[in-house]
């Protein structure tokens, strides 16, 4: 596979991402679960921002960057913690899959794409933490800890 049809594959990967976290943070907030929701938009955004930098080391590499076309279907999982399992399972394929397709580009030479690859492997990494992190915390505290935060915001609504 190419340069560019890996960074396009990454693109597919990310958006992927992109729109099922975009998924759990709409329905994590319907229902009161404004951490969870936060947490899921937050990194939402830091996926649409590896969307614009794969495309634009692919527009540098002279290919045409392939968007809109997700790595899958939308996962219509509506259980938190369901939501987390997933979360932390597709974090850990990206942290395999980057370091992979860092050291790919170094042997071919291709510093820019290896230094790219790397960077937005430091940063799933960061989001496999803080995802294990609330799943730990759901397995924990068990509802309590999802009700909390319903509370939260409740309380929040009615002040």
């Amino acid at each position: 596979m190419s340069t560019v049809e890996l960074l396009n594959r990454a693109i597919a990967e990310e958006e992927q991402a992109l729109h099922q976290y975009v998924y759990f943070h709409l329905l994590l907030h319907e229902r009161g679960f404004e951490l969870l929701s936060r947490l899921f938009k937050k990194v939402a955004v830091e996926e649409m921002r590896h969307v614009e930098r794969f495309a634009e080391r692919v527009l540098f590499l002279g290919g045409e960057p392939v968007l809109g076309k997700l790595a899958g279907p939308l996962e219509r999982i509506k259980d938190p913690l369901e939501m987390l399992r997933w979360a932390v399972e597709a974090e850990r394929e990206a942290v395999k899959l980057y370091a992979e397709r860092a050291l790919k580009a170094h042997r071919e030479g291709d510093l820019g794409t290896h230094e790219l690859f790397k960077a937005v492997l430091l940063e799933e990494e960061r989001h496999l933490e803080l995802f294990e992190r609330e799943l730990n915390n759901v397995k924990e505290f068990g509802p309590s800890y999802l009700s909390q935060q319903a509370l939260e915001r409740s309380r929040k609504e009615l002040s």
